[in-house]
Protein backbone atom coordinates (compact mmCIF):
# COMPACT_ATOMS: atom_id res chain seq x y z
CA UNK A 1 0.00 0.00 0.00
CA UNK A 2 1.18 3.59 -1.01
CA UNK A 3 1.64 5.54 2.12
CA UNK A 4 0.81 9.25 0.79
CA UNK A 5 2.02 10.97 3.75
CA UNK A 6 5.68 9.71 3.07
CA UNK A 7 5.03 10.75 -0.38
CA UNK A 8 3.80 14.08 0.46
CA UNK A 9 6.61 14.93 3.01
CA UNK A 10 9.02 13.60 0.59
CA UNK A 11 7.44 15.72 -2.35
CA UNK A 12 7.12 19.21 -0.59
CA UNK A 13 10.80 18.59 0.75
CA UNK A 14 12.17 18.21 -2.81
CA UNK A 15 10.21 21.07 -4.04
CA UNK A 16 11.17 23.47 -1.36
CA UNK A 17 14.64 22.65 -1.84
CA UNK A 18 14.50 23.05 -6.11
CA UNK A 19 12.42 26.10 -5.07
CA UNK A 20 14.80 28.04 -2.89
CA UNK A 21 18.04 26.51 -5.12
CA UNK A 22 16.92 28.17 -8.70
CA UNK A 23 20.41 29.72 -8.93
CA UNK A 24 22.63 26.55 -8.12
CA UNK A 25 20.41 24.99 -10.46
CA UNK A 26 21.56 27.16 -13.45
CA UNK A 27 25.09 27.33 -12.08
CA UNK A 28 24.95 23.25 -12.26
CA UNK A 29 23.32 23.11 -15.92
CA UNK A 30 26.26 25.12 -16.85
CA UNK A 31 29.01 23.13 -14.92
CA UNK A 32 27.65 20.23 -17.03
CA UNK A 33 29.14 21.97 -20.29
CA UNK A 34 32.86 21.48 -19.10
CA UNK A 35 32.72 18.88 -16.31
CA UNK A 36 30.90 15.40 -16.28
CA UNK A 37 27.83 15.57 -14.72
CA UNK A 38 28.68 19.21 -13.90
CA UNK A 39 30.90 17.68 -11.28
CA UNK A 40 34.85 18.14 -10.19
CA UNK A 41 34.77 16.74 -6.65
CA UNK A 42 33.16 14.27 -5.81
CA UNK A 43 32.59 14.87 -2.35
CA UNK A 44 30.70 17.64 -3.13
CA UNK A 45 28.06 16.48 -5.66
CA UNK A 46 24.74 15.21 -4.27
CA UNK A 47 21.31 15.14 -5.86
CA UNK A 48 19.32 16.64 -6.80
CA UNK A 49 21.91 19.08 -7.55
CA UNK A 50 24.28 20.61 -5.59
CA UNK A 51 24.52 24.52 -3.58
CA UNK A 52 26.79 26.80 -5.04
CA UNK A 53 28.33 28.85 -1.74
CA UNK A 54 29.69 32.27 -2.89
CA UNK A 55 30.63 33.27 0.96
CA UNK A 56 31.58 32.74 4.10
CA UNK A 57 32.16 34.05 7.58
CA UNK A 58 32.35 32.45 11.25
CA UNK A 59 30.06 29.50 11.35
CA UNK A 60 27.64 30.94 8.85
CA UNK A 61 28.22 30.21 4.53
CA UNK A 62 26.09 32.17 1.64
CA UNK A 63 24.81 30.60 -1.55
CA UNK A 64 24.37 31.92 -4.81
CA UNK A 65 20.57 32.22 -3.88
CA UNK A 66 21.56 34.44 -0.80
CA UNK A 67 20.29 31.76 1.54
CA UNK A 68 22.56 31.65 4.95
CA UNK A 69 23.24 28.49 6.58
CA UNK A 70 24.97 26.91 9.48
CA UNK A 71 27.99 25.36 8.37
CA UNK A 72 28.06 22.20 9.50
CA UNK A 73 30.39 20.76 7.28
CA UNK A 74 33.51 22.84 6.94
CA UNK A 75 34.96 21.63 3.96
CA UNK A 76 35.03 18.47 5.42
CA UNK A 77 36.63 19.20 8.42
CA UNK A 78 39.28 21.38 7.04
CA UNK A 79 38.06 24.84 8.85
CA UNK A 80 38.84 24.39 12.36
CA UNK A 81 37.57 28.17 13.26
CA UNK A 82 35.30 28.60 9.85
CA UNK A 83 35.56 31.13 7.48
CA UNK A 84 37.34 34.03 7.26
CA UNK A 85 39.16 33.89 10.50
CA UNK A 86 40.28 37.51 11.13
CA UNK A 87 43.98 36.74 12.45
CA UNK A 88 44.52 33.75 9.59
CA UNK A 89 43.29 35.74 7.35
CA UNK A 90 45.71 38.81 8.04
CA UNK A 91 48.68 36.60 8.33
CA UNK A 92 47.67 35.18 5.17
CA UNK A 93 47.48 38.63 3.20
CA UNK A 94 50.18 39.48 4.71
CA UNK A 95 51.90 36.18 3.05
CA UNK A 96 50.52 36.66 -0.09
CA UNK A 97 51.85 40.37 -0.31
CA UNK A 98 55.43 39.13 -0.46
CA UNK A 99 54.39 37.13 -3.34
CA UNK A 100 52.36 33.75 -4.14
CA UNK A 101 54.61 30.87 -3.85
CA UNK A 102 58.34 30.56 -4.00
CA UNK A 103 61.32 28.03 -5.55
CA UNK A 104 62.52 27.74 -2.05
CA UNK A 105 62.53 27.11 1.36
CA UNK A 106 60.65 29.51 3.66
CA UNK A 107 61.29 30.24 7.51
CA UNK A 108 57.76 29.70 8.04
CA UNK A 109 58.19 25.75 7.00
CA UNK A 110 60.21 25.36 9.75
CA UNK A 111 58.12 27.50 12.54
CA UNK A 112 54.87 25.64 11.20
CA UNK A 113 57.29 21.97 11.46
CA UNK A 114 58.27 23.12 15.18
CA UNK A 115 54.81 23.76 16.38
CA UNK A 116 53.67 20.42 15.13
CA UNK A 117 56.82 18.73 16.36
CA UNK A 118 56.53 20.11 20.20
CA UNK A 119 52.29 19.20 20.28
CA UNK A 120 52.90 15.42 19.03
CA UNK A 121 55.43 13.41 20.67
CA UNK A 122 55.63 10.92 17.85
CA UNK A 123 56.87 13.04 15.21
CA UNK A 124 60.40 14.00 15.48
CA UNK A 125 60.49 14.68 11.71
CA UNK A 126 58.17 15.44 8.76
CA UNK A 127 57.44 16.42 5.25
CA UNK A 128 55.04 18.71 3.60
CA UNK A 129 52.61 17.94 0.37
CA UNK A 130 49.14 19.12 -0.67
CA UNK A 131 47.01 16.81 0.77
CA UNK A 132 46.17 13.86 2.76
CA UNK A 133 45.84 11.49 -0.23
CA UNK A 134 50.05 12.83 -1.00
CA UNK A 135 50.89 12.32 2.47
CA UNK A 136 49.12 8.79 3.08
CA UNK A 137 50.08 7.42 -0.07
CA UNK A 138 53.75 8.83 0.73
CA UNK A 139 53.74 7.65 4.61
CA UNK A 140 52.92 4.18 2.77
CA UNK A 141 56.24 4.17 0.15
CA UNK A 142 58.22 5.17 3.26
CA UNK A 143 56.86 2.08 5.48
CA UNK A 144 57.91 0.15 2.17
CA UNK A 145 61.19 1.87 1.87
CA UNK A 146 61.56 1.05 5.55
CA UNK A 147 61.02 -2.24 5.82
CA UNK A 148 61.84 -3.38 2.13
CA UNK A 149 58.40 -5.17 2.62
CA UNK A 150 55.63 -4.34 -0.27
CA UNK A 151 52.59 -5.26 1.65
CA UNK A 152 50.32 -3.10 3.83
CA UNK A 153 47.10 -3.74 5.90
CA UNK A 154 44.22 -1.14 5.95
CA UNK A 155 41.12 -1.54 7.37
CA UNK A 156 37.79 -2.18 5.84
CA UNK A 157 36.02 1.11 4.88
CA UNK A 158 38.96 3.08 5.79
CA UNK A 159 39.46 5.87 4.00
CA UNK A 160 42.68 7.08 3.10
CA UNK A 161 42.95 9.39 0.13
CA UNK A 162 42.60 8.51 -3.88
CA UNK A 163 45.48 6.83 -4.80
CA UNK A 164 45.84 3.67 -6.14
CA UNK A 165 46.79 1.68 -3.04
CA UNK A 166 44.14 3.63 -0.90
CA UNK A 167 41.28 2.39 -3.64
CA UNK A 168 40.81 -0.77 -1.93
CA UNK A 169 37.66 -1.61 0.30
CA UNK A 170 37.22 2.03 0.83
CA UNK A 171 33.14 0.93 0.55
CA UNK A 172 32.92 -1.41 3.19
CA UNK A 173 31.10 -4.80 3.11
CA UNK A 174 27.68 -5.30 4.82
CA UNK A 175 28.60 -9.13 4.79
CA UNK A 176 30.83 -9.44 7.49
CA UNK A 177 32.63 -12.58 5.93
CA UNK A 178 33.83 -10.53 3.06
CA UNK A 179 35.47 -7.86 5.52
CA UNK A 180 38.60 -9.32 5.43
CA UNK A 181 38.37 -9.85 1.28
CA UNK A 182 40.44 -6.92 -0.40
CA UNK A 183 37.99 -5.15 -3.02
CA UNK A 184 38.76 -2.13 -5.61
CA UNK A 185 36.70 0.84 -5.74
CA UNK A 186 37.58 2.53 -8.43
CA UNK A 187 37.33 1.85 -12.08
CA UNK A 188 41.09 2.63 -13.36
CA UNK A 189 42.75 1.04 -10.69
CA UNK A 190 45.19 -1.54 -11.55
CA UNK A 191 43.77 -5.07 -9.93
CA UNK A 192 47.77 -5.91 -9.18
CA UNK A 193 47.07 -3.67 -5.89
CA UNK A 194 44.84 -6.65 -4.55
CA UNK A 195 48.16 -8.32 -3.77
CA UNK A 196 49.64 -5.69 -2.08
CA UNK A 197 46.83 -4.50 -0.13
CA UNK A 198 45.31 -6.29 2.60
CA UNK A 199 42.32 -5.75 4.63
CA UNK A 200 40.84 -6.56 8.13
CA UNK A 201 37.80 -5.27 9.50
CA UNK A 202 38.07 -2.36 11.95
CA UNK A 203 38.01 -2.52 15.63
CA UNK A 204 38.65 -6.48 15.51
CA UNK A 205 42.26 -7.27 16.72
CA UNK A 206 41.65 -10.54 15.96
CA UNK A 207 40.91 -10.51 12.49
CA UNK A 208 44.23 -8.29 12.50
CA UNK A 209 46.37 -10.38 13.70
CA UNK A 210 44.95 -13.41 11.46
CA UNK A 211 46.49 -11.52 8.33
CA UNK A 212 49.31 -10.27 9.80
CA UNK A 213 50.14 -14.05 10.54
CA UNK A 214 49.27 -15.09 7.43
CA UNK A 215 51.80 -12.81 5.54
CA UNK A 216 54.48 -12.89 8.17
CA UNK A 217 57.29 -11.10 6.86
CA UNK A 218 55.77 -10.16 3.77
CA UNK A 219 53.48 -6.69 5.92
CA UNK A 220 55.50 -3.19 5.58
CA UNK A 221 52.68 -1.81 8.00
CA UNK A 222 48.94 -0.91 9.41
CA UNK A 223 47.30 2.18 8.47
CA UNK A 224 44.53 3.20 10.48
CA UNK A 225 41.99 6.54 11.11
CA UNK A 226 42.14 6.24 15.24
CA UNK A 227 38.48 6.97 14.38
CA UNK A 228 36.77 5.87 11.11
CA UNK A 229 35.65 9.13 9.03
CA UNK A 230 34.49 8.87 5.46
CA UNK A 231 33.48 5.31 6.59
CA UNK A 232 30.95 6.15 8.97
CA UNK A 233 32.91 8.08 12.09
CA UNK A 234 33.11 5.06 14.11
CA UNK A 235 35.73 5.57 17.25
CA UNK A 236 38.14 2.95 17.99
CA UNK A 237 36.90 0.90 20.61
CA UNK A 238 39.11 1.15 24.24
CA UNK A 239 41.94 -1.25 23.53
CA UNK A 240 42.19 -1.34 20.28
CA UNK A 241 44.78 1.04 19.24
CA UNK A 242 46.88 0.00 21.41
CA UNK A 243 46.41 -3.80 20.49
CA UNK A 244 47.43 -2.31 16.63
CA UNK A 245 50.51 -1.28 18.73
CA UNK A 246 51.30 -4.44 20.02
CA UNK A 247 50.31 -6.59 17.03
CA UNK A 248 52.66 -3.95 14.63
CA UNK A 249 55.73 -5.02 17.26
CA UNK A 250 54.42 -8.69 17.43
CA UNK A 251 54.70 -9.14 14.26
CA UNK A 252 57.80 -6.33 13.06
CA UNK A 253 55.35 -3.41 10.76
CA UNK A 254 54.81 -0.32 11.18
CA UNK A 255 51.80 1.24 12.45
CA UNK A 256 51.00 4.38 10.26
CA UNK A 257 47.99 7.01 11.57
CA UNK A 258 46.08 8.94 9.14
CA UNK A 259 44.68 11.38 11.59
CA UNK A 260 44.33 13.80 8.92
CA UNK A 261 40.58 14.55 10.68
CA UNK A 262 41.51 13.44 14.26
CA UNK A 263 43.90 15.83 14.72
CA UNK A 264 41.56 18.23 15.47
CA UNK A 265 40.17 16.16 18.52
CA UNK A 266 43.06 16.47 20.79
CA UNK A 267 45.92 18.89 21.10
CA UNK A 268 48.51 16.01 19.99
CA UNK A 269 45.91 14.36 18.38
CA UNK A 270 44.17 10.96 18.80
CA UNK A 271 47.72 9.21 19.24
CA UNK A 272 48.21 11.78 22.28
CA UNK A 273 45.00 11.25 23.79
CA UNK A 274 45.08 7.53 23.38
CA UNK A 275 48.45 7.15 24.48
CA UNK A 276 49.43 5.22 21.51
CA UNK A 277 52.42 6.02 19.77
CA UNK A 278 52.52 5.01 15.84
CA UNK A 279 55.43 4.63 13.83
CA UNK A 280 54.19 7.44 11.16
CA UNK A 281 51.66 9.90 11.26
CA UNK A 282 49.27 11.74 8.07
CA UNK A 283 48.29 15.14 8.27
CA UNK A 284 46.09 16.86 6.93
CA UNK A 285 42.68 19.57 6.83
CA UNK A 286 43.11 21.77 9.85
CA UNK A 287 47.07 22.27 9.46
CA UNK A 288 46.64 24.32 6.88
CA UNK A 289 44.43 26.51 8.04
CA UNK A 290 41.91 26.39 5.10
CA UNK A 291 44.60 26.30 2.47
CA UNK A 292 45.72 23.07 0.12
CA UNK A 293 48.34 20.94 2.50
CA UNK A 294 49.56 17.81 3.43
CA UNK A 295 52.43 16.49 5.85
CA UNK A 296 53.86 13.10 6.93
CA UNK A 297 56.51 12.11 9.50
CA UNK A 298 57.74 10.29 12.34
CA UNK A 299 61.14 9.17 13.95
CA UNK A 300 64.12 10.87 13.15
CA UNK A 301 65.45 7.38 11.75
CA UNK A 302 62.55 6.56 9.54
CA UNK A 303 62.36 9.81 7.80
CA UNK A 304 66.28 9.79 7.02
CA UNK A 305 65.32 8.21 4.13
CA UNK A 306 64.15 11.45 2.36
CA UNK A 307 67.69 12.89 3.64
CA UNK A 308 68.77 14.56 0.16
CA UNK A 309 72.29 14.42 1.08
CA UNK A 310 72.36 10.55 1.43
CA UNK A 311 73.09 8.88 -1.94
CA UNK A 312 70.35 6.56 -1.81
CA UNK A 313 67.88 9.06 -0.76
CA UNK A 314 63.97 8.52 -1.77
CA UNK A 315 62.77 11.66 -3.91
CA UNK A 316 59.84 13.56 -2.72
CA UNK A 317 58.75 17.10 -4.38
CA UNK A 318 56.27 19.19 -5.32
CA UNK A 319 55.20 21.97 -6.94
CA UNK A 320 53.50 24.12 -3.79
CA UNK A 321 54.90 21.96 -1.14
CA UNK A 322 55.18 23.81 2.22
CA UNK A 323 54.30 27.33 0.46
CA UNK A 324 54.89 29.83 2.61
CA UNK A 325 51.26 31.19 2.51
CA UNK A 326 50.24 27.56 3.66
CA UNK A 327 52.48 27.72 6.54
CA UNK A 328 51.64 31.05 7.82
CA UNK A 329 47.49 29.66 7.58
CA UNK A 330 48.23 26.81 9.27
CA UNK A 331 50.65 28.34 12.23
CA UNK A 332 47.94 30.90 12.77
CA UNK A 333 45.46 28.43 12.96
CA UNK A 334 47.09 26.43 15.12
CA UNK A 335 48.19 28.89 17.59
CA UNK A 336 44.84 29.67 17.91
CA UNK A 337 43.38 25.97 18.64
CA UNK A 338 45.00 25.57 21.86
CA UNK A 339 43.85 23.18 24.47
CA UNK A 340 41.33 25.68 26.23
CA UNK A 341 39.27 25.85 22.25
CA UNK A 342 39.84 21.92 21.75
CA UNK A 343 38.11 21.43 25.17
CA UNK A 344 35.56 23.98 24.33
CA UNK A 345 34.69 22.49 20.71
CA UNK A 346 34.86 18.96 21.98
CA UNK A 347 32.49 19.58 24.99
CA UNK A 348 29.94 21.82 22.29
CA UNK A 349 30.00 18.48 19.91
CA UNK A 350 29.39 16.24 22.96
CA UNK A 351 26.35 18.09 23.67
CA UNK A 352 25.18 17.70 19.44
CA UNK A 353 25.57 14.24 20.05
CA UNK A 354 23.48 14.07 23.24
CA UNK A 355 21.28 15.96 21.57
CA UNK A 356 20.77 14.18 18.04
CA UNK A 357 20.13 10.95 20.44
CA UNK A 358 17.61 12.56 22.54
CA UNK A 359 15.75 13.73 19.47
CA UNK A 360 15.87 10.41 18.02
CA UNK A 361 14.31 8.83 21.22
CA UNK A 362 11.84 11.62 21.45
CA UNK A 363 10.34 10.56 17.92
CA UNK A 364 10.55 7.15 18.59
CA UNK A 365 13.02 6.51 15.95
CA UNK A 366 15.83 3.89 16.86
CA UNK A 367 18.80 5.53 15.68
CA UNK A 368 22.45 5.50 16.35
CA UNK A 369 24.91 8.82 16.77
CA UNK A 370 28.58 8.44 16.82
CA UNK A 371 31.67 10.11 16.82
CA UNK A 372 33.84 11.90 19.39
CA UNK A 373 33.83 15.68 19.90
CA UNK A 374 33.11 17.85 17.38
CA UNK A 375 33.01 15.20 14.51
CA UNK A 376 29.52 13.43 14.44
CA UNK A 377 28.20 10.61 12.58
CA UNK A 378 24.28 9.69 11.73
CA UNK A 379 23.04 6.36 11.40
CA UNK A 380 19.52 4.93 10.84
CA UNK A 381 19.82 1.88 12.84
CA UNK A 382 19.43 0.66 16.24
CA UNK A 383 22.16 -2.05 15.95
CA UNK A 384 25.65 -1.16 17.36
CA UNK A 385 27.94 0.56 15.38
CA UNK A 386 31.58 -1.07 15.75
CA UNK A 387 32.96 -0.86 11.82
CA UNK A 388 31.92 0.64 8.25
CA UNK A 389 30.36 -2.93 7.45
CA UNK A 390 27.79 -1.99 10.50
CA UNK A 391 27.26 1.88 8.66
CA UNK A 392 27.07 -0.06 5.19
CA UNK A 393 24.45 -2.63 6.66
CA UNK A 394 22.38 0.64 8.18
CA UNK A 395 22.49 2.74 4.49
CA UNK A 396 21.25 -0.64 3.03
CA UNK A 397 18.39 -1.05 5.24
CA UNK A 398 16.99 2.60 5.81
CA UNK A 399 16.22 4.00 2.04
CA UNK A 400 16.19 7.04 1.22
CA UNK A 401 16.11 8.50 5.17
CA UNK A 402 19.39 10.21 5.12
CA UNK A 403 18.88 11.72 2.15
CA UNK A 404 15.64 12.96 2.86
CA UNK A 405 17.62 14.22 6.54
CA UNK A 406 20.10 15.69 4.28
CA UNK A 407 17.96 17.90 2.15
CA UNK A 408 15.18 19.16 4.88
CA UNK A 409 18.35 20.48 6.93
CA UNK A 410 19.45 22.43 3.90
CA UNK A 411 15.78 23.57 3.75
CA UNK A 412 16.24 24.73 6.97
CA UNK A 413 19.54 26.69 6.88
CA UNK A 414 21.76 23.67 7.99
CA UNK A 415 24.58 23.11 5.82
CA UNK A 416 26.11 19.30 6.37
CA UNK A 417 27.67 16.48 4.29
CA UNK A 418 25.15 14.23 2.34
CA UNK A 419 26.46 11.64 4.22
CA UNK A 420 25.55 11.63 7.54
CA UNK A 421 28.45 13.76 8.83
CA UNK A 422 28.47 16.61 11.18
CA UNK A 423 31.67 18.73 11.77
CA UNK A 424 31.56 21.88 14.00
CA UNK A 425 34.22 25.02 14.31
CA UNK A 426 35.07 26.99 16.75
CA UNK A 427 33.00 30.15 16.02
CA UNK A 428 30.06 28.31 16.93
CA UNK A 429 28.19 28.32 20.93
CA UNK A 430 25.85 26.51 22.91
CA UNK A 431 22.75 28.53 21.13
CA UNK A 432 23.99 27.58 17.76
CA UNK A 433 24.02 23.72 18.67
CA UNK A 434 20.55 24.29 21.01
CA UNK A 435 18.83 25.41 17.57
CA UNK A 436 21.08 22.99 15.63
CA UNK A 437 19.11 20.49 17.70
CA UNK A 438 16.00 22.37 17.63
CA UNK A 439 15.64 21.69 13.80
CA UNK A 440 16.98 18.45 13.64
CA UNK A 441 14.49 17.43 16.31
CA UNK A 442 11.38 19.31 13.99
CA UNK A 443 13.03 17.37 10.97
CA UNK A 444 12.66 13.76 12.47
CA UNK A 445 9.55 14.69 13.39
CA UNK A 446 8.39 15.48 9.50
CA UNK A 447 10.04 12.46 8.74
CA UNK A 448 7.98 9.73 10.64
CA UNK A 449 5.91 9.19 7.97
CA UNK A 450 9.21 7.93 5.05
CA UNK A 451 10.50 6.29 8.04
CA UNK A 452 7.57 4.44 8.71
CA UNK A 453 6.96 3.30 4.64
CA UNK A 454 10.62 2.86 3.75
CA UNK A 455 12.15 1.59 7.29
CA UNK A 456 9.10 0.53 9.71
CA UNK A 457 11.38 -1.90 11.78
CA UNK A 458 13.48 1.64 13.40
CA UNK A 459 10.22 2.63 14.70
Amino acid sequence: MINYDAEKVAGSIFERYAERSKGSLLKHMRAKVCFPGGDSRSATYFKPHPLYMERGSGCKITDCDGNVYLDLLNNYSSLIHGHAHPEVLQQTQQKLERGFVFGAPSEEQILLANHLCERIPSLESLRYCNSGTEATMFALRTARAHTGCDKIIKVDGGYHGTHDFAEVSVHATAEPEKSSVSRLNSRGVPASVLGDVLVAPFNDLQAMESVLSANTGLVAAIIVEPMLGAGGVVPATDNYLQGLRELADKYGVLLIFDEVITFRLNYGGMQKKKAVRPDLTAFGKIIGGGLAIGAFGGSREIMELFNPEHPDSISHSGTFNGNHVTMAAGLSTLELYDTVAIERLNKLGDKMISGFSNAFAENGIQAQVTGIGSVIGVHWTGDKIINAGNVAQAGNTSGNLLQLLHLELLNQGIFSSSRGMYILSTPMNDDNVDYIVEIFDQTLALLKPCVAETAPHLL
